[in-house]
């Protein structure tokens, strides 16, 4: 009998102890850290506030042509619609672009099947030029990167970079009518080349006005800010280039942005000046990209007026490091809508994003944090 209650209470015990082990497995299970994590910061009313959709466009795995990545998208406005570009790239590693709108700003709808644009300009590879290693968010076969639309009167004007896949980088224009655009007829303008051949060359935009009766186009950013301008857009024949300057030195009087990468969307007109949006990184951390505002004196554009004493955004959000290229926030569409500035964005060379401001207070912070003054074409603090 005093044999078999010491049996018993053996089992009680060892019952007691599984009961135990399960409860901590529970509580380890409960604490572990989420794959997708974020870096929060105060805000203040120069930092663009994400939307609560982003990524707003991601890779769709049975489409060929952005089964990989669809990001960097460029945008215009129109009858209360957002009409969206973007650059993607599928199973072949070629840049094509895609095309989808919002009503809203936010919400994406009416998402293009087929892509939009093909960079289609005949290469030779046996050509005299050498092979150069380059890469931008993948898309090593070539094509079209990181659209620049603009919205000038009836037509819709394209710069984007062009890349052969083998040893040549240029810029290349070209056009749709606004009525081709919006009724989903792609019949773009066969593209020039406008920037000379064996230099490598991004991040061009066109005005969306004419200044002084011209079409400009921003070119250069640093060391100085570069624009030309042209009667027509046509003496952009293939035959005739751009002369500009993509040296981008480090400035070391700056900080966040003491290593410009270059003009993001086409520039935007305000009550003080034209609004333009730029993407730069601190020397000392090259590895994040930060995204900057400005605005420029509106019938002399070489003139910084205003300039952000801060990024307007960082790569902080898992969508903008969990990609292709972690850190990156790079931003080729703007617009206003609703008394909002939109700015949309690709993150980590793999999604398209937005993030928003209220307008009016975001250039009445713009224009109280500091003045700047352009000495010889230099941008100075």
């Amino acid at each position: 009998m005093v044999a078999l209650k010491k049996k018993k209470k053996i089992k009680k015990i060892v019952t007691k102890k599984k009961v135990k082990s399960v409860r901590r497995k529970v509580v380890i299970k409960k604490f572990r850290p989420k794959p997708k994590t974020s870096i929060k910061k105060k805000l203040s009313v120069l930092n663009l506030r994400r939307s609560k959709h982003n990524p707003i466009i991601e890779p769709v795995s049975h489409r060929y042509w952005e089964s990989k990545a669809t990001f960097n998208p460029t945008a215009f406005s129109h009858d209360g619609k957002v009409h969206i570009v973007y650059r993607a790239i599928g199973d072949s590693d070629n840049s094509v672009l895609g095309y989808v709108e919002s009503d809203d700003g936010f919400t994406i709808k009416n998402s293009f099947p087929n892509p939009v644009y093909f960079h289609y300009l005949p290469f030779d590879k046996k050509s005299s030029l050498s092979p150069i290693s380059y890469s931008s968010g993948g898309g090593w076969g070539g094509g079209c990167e990181d659209p620049r639309m603009t919205l000038l009167g009836n037509m819709v004007y394209m710069l984007y970079t062009a890349f052969d896949g083998w040893g040549s980088v240029r810029i290349a224009l070209t056009s749709i009518s606004l009525d081709d655009f919006i009724s989903k007829r792609w019949n773009w303008k066969i593209p020039v080349l406008i920037s000379p051949p064996g230099e490598i060359h991004k991040n061009w935009a066109l005005f969306p006005e004419k200044i002084n009766g011209k079409f400009a186009i921003f070119h250069s950013f640093a060391p100085k800010i570069r624009i030309d301008y042209f009667n027509s857009l046509d003496e952009l024949d293939g035959t005739k280039f751009i002369t500009s300057d993509n040296t981008r030195p480090i400035d070391f009087d700056r900080t966040w942005d003491s290593w410009f990468r270059g003009v993001g969307p086409a520039p935007i007109k305000t009550k003080y000046g034209w609004l333009v949006i730029y993407q730069a990184m601190d020397y000392r951390n090259a590895d994040r990209y930060r995204i900057g505002a400005m605005i420029l004196d509106e019938k002399d554009p070489t003139k910084v007026l205003f300039r952000s004493n801060q990024p307007i955004l960082e790569p902080d959000e898992w969508y903008e490091n969990e990609g292709y290229k972690s850190g990156v926030v790079y931003s080729c569409g703007a617009v206003i809508k609703d008394k909002q500035l939109f700015v949309y964005y690709g993150g980590a060379d793999k999604v398209s994003c937005v993030a928003t401001a209220n307008l009016d207070k975001f250039l009445q912070e713009l224009v109280h944090s500091g003045k700047s003054v352009l000495k010889s074409g230099k941008i100075k603090k």
